[in-house]
């Protein structure tokens, strides 16, 4: 029987960005479903017949910021225990803390990152390194 994939929600408003981390999780084995704001991300976390495995969640958003999605991901049943990656360029110590104070997994500034350490942060997080 063939292990199913691991789903991997990537919310992100900048396309390039959305469209290089797609094409990495892609080319690595996961499923991606991608999202290009906070009201159509919790749109799609109701719709989806799979819930994702792992969010990637970016905070400067149009219409919702990832900070209040990650709020409502948290407060939700069925949703509560997705392990969320922020992956923002916002550097402040106070984004960072209310981040992680909301229960963020990690908190990753996309300017210092590359796609594969990013991987690499995902696959530890599902245990699949």
């Amino acid at each position: 029987m063939e292990e199913k994939k691991k789903l991997i929600m990537i919310i992100e408003d900048d396309y390039f960005v959305m469209d290089i981390y797609h094409t990495k999780l892609t080319q690595s084995g996961f499923d991606v479903v991608g999202a290009n704001n906070g009201l159509d991300a919790l749109k799609k976390l109701q719709e989806e017949k799979q819930i994702p495995d792992l969010i990637l969640l970016d905070i400067i958003m149009p219409y919702l910021g990832g900070l209040e999605v990650l709020e409502r991901i948290r407060g939700n049943e069925q949703l509560k225990n997705i392990p969320v990656i922020l992956l923002t360029n916002l550097s402040q110590k106070a984004e960072i803390d209310r981040g992680l104070d909301l229960g963020a997994k990690d908190y990753l500034i996309k300017s210092h990152f590359t796609p594969s350490e990013v991987l690499k942060k995902i696959n530890s997080l599902l245990g699949s390194a």
